[in-house]
């Protein structure tokens, strides 16, 4: 009589491998579920946090006060008056989120975005003194404790980046006129 309990040698091995080899693949599977069924929302989500975070910022504008008379703009927008600065920025921050979520022209706002990024850091956020690397890397943070708050800015500015560089993804605006241009 022989004894069912246990599993012979061989098929308790078996049943060992098959279950490393679907350990392995699990990893290699998943990565191609993303890649065929959710990975044109990675640009659309970008695009959508990007709109809430300037789009706020420029909603903020167009019912506040202008602060920017207080401010040292970089060269060139040194040259332009506080009060069409104000005006150009509001504009971009309400017009670029709108362009950004339907995923039209969105590497031009993407980069237009880049550079208002570029002039708040210098304008704002940058540690109006610091004399080490140190003291400059405690302005890497969300608060200004007197170091600056260049932390927010350099983080959008990698994100508008990505967008500059891979475009709106498919679902966009973009992706569709690109599509009807190619059918022609």
């Amino acid at each position: 009589m022989t004894d069912h309990s246990l599993p012979d040698s061989s098929c308790f091995a078996c049943v060992i491998s098959t279950a490393i080899n679907r350990v392995c693949a699990f990893p290699g599977e998943m990565s191609r579920w993303f890649e065929n069924n959710v990975k044109d929302l990675a640009p659309f989500s970008l695009r959508l946090l990007l709109a809430y975070e300037f789009g706020e910022a420029g909603l903020e504008k167009l019912n506040g006060d202008n602060w920017f008379a207080d401010l040292t703009f970089p060269f060139p927008v040194n040259l332009m008056s506080a009060d069409l600065n104000w005006t150009l920025a509001t504009g971009l921050e309400i017009i670029a989120p709108v362009a950004l979520v339907l995923g039209l022209a969105t590497r031009f706002f993407s980069l237009a975005l880049m550079v208002l990024t570029v002039v708040a850091i210098a304008a704002v956020h940058w540690p109006a003194e610091w004399h080490s690397i140190a003291e400059l890397w405690k302005g890497y943070a969300i608060t200004d404790q007197g170091y600056g708050n260049y932390k927010l800015p350099l983080i959008y500015m990698l994100m508008l980046c990505s967008l500059v560089f891979s475009g709106s993804g498919r679902i966009s605006i973009d992706n569709y006129l690109k599509s009807k241009t190619a059918a022609r």
